[in-house]
């Protein structure tokens, strides 16, 4: 069996370099059967599949000849170095250079195929073994603060004129599920209608739109619940029958790429510079902020890892643990 095994892997590394690429290139192809397998054996999300994806295309555009017998740690080392040097348009100007944290994301969504193409004896052994992991600063982890919030929806108010009245509160309601319930960008475009329990006050996010395949249930504050009755309320009006809650002026669910552009009109409006997943480090910091448990935030957001949850202690600021340090006093000492 062993020398059946050692062939294989004799045959892979000595098939010539162009039979490959006439057949699409062994990399892609390789990424297009993981992906599969990943979606209907492992049954990750979509979100977490596409973001695969897009490592992988990250990779092989910064390094578009790579080969199978290139994936060795000078090779990856090569990749993060170009990452690091490369030129990005930002707004309307350029900039250079990652953080750490995009470093540990990339690695960490690449490290899975190359686990898998060695399990397959593609490669003799992963890339990032023995590689040192990049050390990722809790401060990357920004949340928003409260003028911003306030100025994203006095934007989405004040620009009433411009926009129908069901994109204002259907924008409204999109927003606030994002502050009040910490939900992912992909959870929020699942969610149907049905998943909206205003009678007992619960938003459920089931397990095949979530990142980590796990059901929860997130319970609906007061203000959330005003602005979804709202919205339900005019989408009713407007006889918008699909399943699913965030939907276009056209009565169609609302895309990723809709969502995207409506986000870049609300940042060039509010003047706030700011991505859909700072709402969800918003909602985990002010929940700690206000006394929260760490083992109920896990619930809410989602974590199979409470290490993961752990993570927003270290991005709370100073301010909010003023209070804590100043009751301390000799008569109090134990």
């Amino acid at each position: 069996m062993q020398e059946v095994r050692n062939l294989r892997v004799a045959v892979r590394a000595e098939r010539p370099v162009a039979d490959v690429d006439q057949e699409g290139g062994a990399l892609a192809r390789l990424h297009g059967e993981f992906v599969s397998e990943q979606r209907f054996a492992a049954r990750l999300s979509p979100v977490t599949l596409r973001g695969y994806s897009q490592s992988l295309a990250l990779l092989l555009s910064l390094m578009p000849t790579l080969r199978l017998e290139q994936l060795t740690p000078a090779g990856m080392t090569a990749f993060f170095r170009r990452l690091e040097t490369r030129t990005r348009v930002v707004g309307k100007g350029t900039s250079v250079g990652i953080k750490a944290s995009t470093v540990a994301t990339y690695r960490s969504k690449l490290n899975r195929f190359f686990a898998w193409l060695k399990a397959r004896e593609y490669i003799v052994s992963n890339p990032f073994d023995g590689m040192p992991y990049p050390r990722v600063a809790y401060e990357d982890r920004k949340y928003l603060g409260r003028v911003e919030v306030e100025r994203i929806f006095s934007t989405i108010v004040a620009t009433a004129g411009s926009r129908t009245r069901f994109l204002r509160k259907r924008d409204i309601a999109l927003f606030a599920l994002l502050l009040y319930t910490g939900i992912r960008k992909g959870e929020l475009l699942g969610l149907r209608v049905t998943d909206i329990d205003l009678d007992h006050l619960e938003v459920t996010i089931r397990a095949e739109t979530s990142k980590s395949r796990l059901r929860r249930v997130v319970p609906i504050n007061s203000r959330l619940h005003l602005a979804l009755e709202d919205y339900l309320e005019e989408r009713y009006k407007q006889h918008h029958s699909s399943e699913y809650l965030i939907t276009s002026n056209s009565g169609r669910p609302l895309t990723a790429d809709g969502l995207k552009h409506l986000v870049e009109r609300i940042k060039t409006l509010s003047q706030v510079d700011f991505h859909v997943h700072q709402f969800r480090h918003t909602f985990a910091v002010n929940v700690l902020n206000q006394g929260g448990d760490i083992a109920k935030l896990k619930q809410l957001l989602g974590h199979r890892d409470i290490r993961m949850t752990s993570a927003y202690l270290r991005a709370l600021p100073t301010s909010a643990m003023r209070t804590d340090v100043e009751s301390l006093a000799l008569d109090t000492l134990l």
